[in-house]
């Protein structure tokens, strides 16, 4: 600055951050914003200053000129609380619009026209940058200008304006993505900035010396946009030794469904007793095609040795994805492992399909921020905190950590699901237990399905609610469903030795935790450890089906290896007011018959499910078009008398505290009423069903037995109770609900009202003390007094005692005979 000393102290106010100390006690001010001039109207702000129209307005022009009115990847919340207050106090964004959008002047143009004829684009660790330079002598107006339209044009990763003005070269940068950090590199020139966007000011250089440098430093200081490591399988790949054979190596095929197996010589074990493999013991690969020839030529007590590919490739984790594409080429490896730059050990294992489906994924950085920001804002804080504790302990463990199948699935559709899912890629027992010992809290383990439950430390284990832990334990007893716990699963994958049985399981990755899934909108995977907080995992096109609004199976031997995926199917598709995909429409007409093979509970347990949505008919209507109903009994229907009942029935219960037996039962009851007594037992053996179950479906079959008599208007009251009576009280209520009689819904009420709470005075001890000993008569006289109260006959104790009375001296006089072999 003109007239300004080196020893004159100076404050620093910029939003860049400091890049060397301070001399001469000056000060610097500054913070993450997107603009200077938010820090200045922050201090403004606190201090309650009033502003004029006018200085709000060119404060406001500020703010929007650094954060390209609040769009530019650099703008933070801060810049728009800042620009909030100013128009609260009279900021004319029209005034900002026409000072902001002004024409390039004449100089400005003629430079433009020069750096868009000079520009040159390269690939960076898979990042598009343009490099564009000119000379302007004596340039005297905005050169940043040019760089946001020149990106406009581009629309590159990294963006560098090179201009020699004479007497030095200006250098303006700007980036659109995390991989590339500008001011790295025009720190190295002798400027700064920050990561989005930097300048520098280069006097003892030419032009073509600069952008030559760089394009050098580019090359160092680049991050790979995408990395090995973030499409890899993490975890030890299925591997096999040279002298497998070929029959062998063909129930390996058939068991995993690979197309390429590493073949590894000998075996070993890291310091946790777990397999173990060093890049040193690889010896080549065999796919599937090679197996399947030989076994064409029928060699298949041959060893794989004989047909295998060799001369081991391997990349790492952090290797670009042009290195891992570059690679395959050259070696015609379609599966290559990936190890550990620093131990050699095998660690994963990357193929072609994962570049292939790499071509569908949005760009990361902007997916994560998304996923990040639904989670903070569709879930309770809580909740969102407690992830972060479990993610936090999943990375010091080295084992990420994942949300996935529905929760994933759900947060997608912006659906309220706290029902969380983990996956660990490691050891799932081992990250509850440090999170138990860490917060608190208990856990229960299987260690054969490598399953925990961490129960946190709520009512039975309080915590200290001083501390802010204990705050977060108490706020979570109201989210999470009691007992309040995480579940946690090793990641695993399945096959099916024989269609419908069930899988047998074993550790594995991510990736093939996700190969087991149903259906691809249930195969996505949020990443919940610090370092990848909110990166989507969706190897199998979910996040695709889920904006399809479609429904469609992993592989063409879904239902068949499990087909009551058909009724979760229609029961997903319902809910979500999907359509299920064509091709899967075709693999369960194809699969339906296999219904038969399947245990009674399983098929119970889909439909259980079904009845806990919204409107079950739907569903129960979709499966009678595949003939899953008509399956389960040829007389079972779900016309408009059930989808009519079915609906009366979620009325009703809107309106009582206590519903008369679990929603299922309701449901199951109501369906089954048209059907004859018999088919009750029929569908018992096909669904094995609770007993409580059958015994209201029996009960209520009973009662619609006494229909006829119960519509009767002249029914005597004593009648009404004794044909209700001994029904269940759900089927008395589900009678009412069912009936169109207004004749039958009045005798209920009457019942229910008034006439089940009549009983005789008389007891038991009454009439034993009369002379009448204990049998059949003291149950008839009993009812006979309690008759004549319901029937109006009696109207005081005293008259029922006559009654009794009378009824005694009857049965002493003239006792009944005794009709018992002799």
């Amino acid at each position: 600055v003109k007239g300004m000393r080196r020893s004159t102290p100076a404050q620093i106010i910029d939003h860049h951050p400091l890049q060397r100390e301070l001399e001469n006690d000056s000060t610097y001010w500054g913070g993450e914003t997107g603009a200077t001039t938010t820090l200045l109207v922050e201090q403004l702000a606190d201090r309650q200053t009033r502003l004029t129209a006018v200085e709000a307005t060119l404060m406001l022009l500020g703010i929007y000129e650094d954060t390209g009115s609040l769009i530019y990847l650099a703008t933070t919340a801060r810049d728009l609380r800042a620009a909030a207050w100013l128009l609260e106090r009279g900021a004319n964004l029209q005034v900002a619009h026409r000072f902001l959008n002004h024409p390039l002047t004449p100089a400005q143009a003629k430079l433009y026209a020069e750096l868009a004829e000079n520009s040159r684009i390269y690939t960076v660790a898979g990042h598009t940058v343009v490099i564009a330079s000119a000379e302007a002598i004596d340039f005297h107006d905005e050169i940043s200008t040019l760089a946001h339209n020149l990106r406009d044009v581009y629309d590159p990763a990294g963006l560098f304006l090179v201009v020699d003005l004479g007497d030095r070269v200006q250098v303006v940068a700007r980036s659109t993505v995390d991989g590339i950090d500008v001011s790295a590199v025009t720190r190295q020139l002798g400027g700064g900035g920050h990561a989005r966007a930097a300048a520098a000011m280069v006097r003892d250089g030419r032009r073509e010396e600069v952008e030559a440098e760089i394009v050098r430093l580019l090359y160092e200081t680049v991050r790979p946009s995408l990395t090995v490591g973030q499409i890899m399988t993490l975890g030890m790949p299925v591997t096999v030794s040279p002298d497998t054979s070929i029959a062998e190596m063909t129930d390996i095929l058939q068991r995993y469904g690979f197309e390429g197996y590493p073949v590894v010589e000998g075996d070993g074990t890291d310091e946790n007793g777990k397999r173990a493999i060093h890049v040193s013991q690889l010896r080549g690969l065999i796919t599937r095609r090679q197996v399947d020839r030989a076994q064409h030529h029928g060699l298949a007590t041959q060893t794989i040795d004989h047909f295998m590919r060799t001369d081991p490739v391997w990349v790492t984790p952090g290797q670009s994805l042009q290195d891992l594409q570059r690679l395959m080429i050259e070696s015609n490896w379609g599966q290559i492992p990936v190890a550990d730059p620093e131990t050699g050990m095998i660690v994963g294992i990357a193929t072609r399909t994962d570049l292939i489906n790499l071509w569908g994924m949005p760009e990361q950085p902007l997916q994560r921020d998304r996923i990040a920001m639904r989670m903070e804002t569709g879930l309770p804080e809580a909740l969102l905190e407690l992830l972060r504790l479990a993610g936090q302990a999943a990375e010091e463990l080295n084992c990420p950590l994942y949300a996935v199948g529905g929760f994933a699935r759900d947060l997608l559709l912006s659906r309220p699901n706290f029902d969380v899912d983990l996956v660990v890629e490691g050891d799932a027992i081992n990250l509850a237990r440090t999170l138990a010992r860490q917060h608190g809290g208990r856990v229960r383990s299987h260690q054969r399905f490598g399953t925990a439950k961490w129960i946190l430390p709520l009512k039975d284990q309080p915590a200290d609610e001083d501390e802010p832990e204990g705050d977060l334990m108490s706020a979570l007893a109201g989210i999470l469903a009691p007992p309040a716990s995480l579940d946690f699963v090793t990641a695993r994958t399945e096959f099916y030795a024989e269609p419908t049985v069930l899988p047998t399981v074993e550790h594995s990755s991510i990736k093939l935790d996700l190969h087991r899934r149903d259906f691809t909108i249930n195969t996505l995977a949020i990443c919940l450890t610090p370092g990848r907080w909110g990166e989507l995992l969706d190897f199998y096109g979910g996040a695709r089906d889920l904006e399809d609004g479609l429904i469609r199976v992993l592989h063409t031997h879904s239902f068949v290896d499990d087909p009551t995926r058909i009724l979760r199917a229609v029961r997903f598709e319902q809910r979500f007011g999907f359509v299920i995909e064509q091709r899967t429409l075709e693999l369960i007409g194809d699969a339906v018959a296999l219904l038969e093979r399947i245990t009674p509970a399983r098929i119970r347990h889909e439909l259980e499910l079904i009845f806990a949505e919204e409107r079950p008919e739907q569903a129960l209507q979709r499966l009678e078009q595949f003939g899953v109903v008509q399956h389960l009994h040829p007389d079972l229907r779900v016309d408009n008398w059930v989808t009519t009942r079915f609906e009366r029935l979620r009325g009703a219960l809107q309106h009582v505290s206590t519903p008369p037996a679990d929603l299922d039962q309701l449901y199951f009851a109501i369906w089954t009423y048209p059907l004859p007594r018999a088919a009750i037992a029929v569908l018992d053996q096909r669904l094995s069903m609770m007993h409580s179950t059958v015994a209201l479906m029996e009960d209520l079959h009973d009662l619609k037995n006494l229909v006829p008599v119960l519509d009767n208007p002249a029914l005597p009251r004593s009648q009404i109770y004794k044909l209700l009576d001994p029904r269940l009280p759900a089927s008395r209520w589900l009678m009412r609900l069912i009936s169109d009689s207004p004749v039958i819904t009045a005798h209920i009420d009457l019942y229910e009202n008034e006439l089940r709470m009549v009983r005789a005075f008389t007891d038991g001890q009454d009439l034993k003390l009369m002379g009448l000993q204990p049998g059949p008569a003291y149950r008839d006289i009993l009812e006979a007094a309690r008759d004549a109260w319901l029937d109006n006959l009696i109207a005081s104790e005293a008259e029922e005692r006559a009654l009794v009375e009378t009824l005694v001296t009857s049965r002493l006089a003239d006792p009944p005979s005794d009709t018992r072999s002799k």
